[in-house]
């Protein structure tokens, strides 16, 4: 979708993956496929293009480190470390004040002990780095084995969390381009299922106050990350009314893909807007919408989502259908209220 976007714009893309049958590819006009930490390949990767920015969070420092040697990567090397370690960026929301579940760093069965002491239970142990949509989780109540939690995680970094009381999970979207301007789109709420986002609804039902609590915190993200490119901020919203900040995502996410039908710009060409040092376009939506992930064989159900009057359906050319895996979304709009 991001290269779609880069077309509409008149930039060729050239996509660096290790998959083979990536769908970016299809849409691209050129491709290397190699590992992460081919040197060579990324050299002349680098060489070919005339900036880099991300669709992925868990594409290595140590990559971005050997790119940014040849050509701009937008967002950089620092942006991706906060964002890969949640350790780290738990430490970076608390510095910016922005409110946080409460946490303690843990690195090994004892500290989990203390941790546990300290938190209460339930409670969530996280690995570290490289989790997302549930992965690398395990919840700790009041009856379950701490020892067998850190023992299913296999790692000796991981952070406790302790369980938020919400009424809601929402999230906002920013751009920043090169000269710190910024574009904000409005707070979204969301819904998922087995820890993967099932539906976003667009705008979130929070009152004015919360939305506009959200939108700063989302722009003391960007402007303390010295952020060139997208992130997404997901945040909690309390039963007692506060807004506590969950993680961020330095790229294009899950949860605005509803921009892709209700907003004059979306957070495709958004992203290519900001790297690309243009000026970032309008985010304000000309619908509200409510945009559901297919996941798994619920792609399967296509032929009747594009029959369903007014539903937009949007498949993403994944080539194996598997359970928890997202093939594609369908944006229904109405109406802004």
């Amino acid at each position: 979708m991001t290269a779609i976007a880069a077309a509409r714009l008149g930039y060729h893309a050239h996509i660096f993956c290790p998959e083979a049958d990536s769908p970016a590819i299809e849409v691209a006009a050129a491709a290397t496929v190699a590992p992460y930490d081919d040197r060579a390949a990324l050299t002349a990767f680098a060489e070919a293009v005339d900036l880099v920015t991300l669709e992925f969070e868990n594409v290595p420092a140590e990559t971005l480190a050997i790119l940014a040697e040849t050509v701009p990567v937008r967002p950089g090397r620092g942006v991706l470390e906060i964002a890969q370690d949640r350790r780290a960026e738990k430490a970076f929301f608390r510095g910016i004040g922005a409110g946080t579940a409460p946490f303690a760093a843990v690195e090994s069965r004892a500290a989990l002990a203390d941790a546990l002491a300290e938190i209460g239970r339930p409670a969530i142990l996280k690995a570290a780095r490289l989790g997302y949509d549930g992965k690398g989780q395990r919840r700790i109540g009041p009856d379950e084995d701490a020892d067998a939690a850190w023992a299913a995680l296999a790692t000796d970094a991981a952070i406790l969390e302790g369980v938020v009381d919400f009424v809601c999970e929402i999230s906002v979207i920013a751009a920043r381009g090169p000269d710190g301007a910024l574009a904000i789109y409005a707070p979204v709420e969301n819904a998922h299922v087995d820890h993967i986002l099932d539906t976003t609804r667009a705008p979130a039902r929070i009152s004015p106050d919360l939305a506009e609590e959200a939108v700063r915190i989302a722009r003391r993200c960007a402007e303390a990350l010295d952020l060139v490119g997208l992130v997404a901020v997901e945040m909690f919203v309390t039963r007692d009314g506060r807004i506590l900040v969950n993680e961020i995502a330095p790229r294009p996410h899950n949860s605005g893909h509803w921009t892709l039908d209700a907003c004059p710009t979306d957070q495709f060409e958004q992203l290519v807007r900001a790297v690309c040092g243009l000026p970032l376009g309008v985010t304000e939506r000309h619908s509200d919408a409510v945009m559901t992930n297919l996941i798994g064989d619920e792609a399967n159900r296509w032929p009747e989502l594009l029959a369903e009057p007014g539903a937009i359906l949007h498949l993403y050319g994944k080539t194996e259908i598997r359970p928890g895996r997202k093939m594609g979304h369908v944006t229904r709009l109405a109406p802004k209220s």
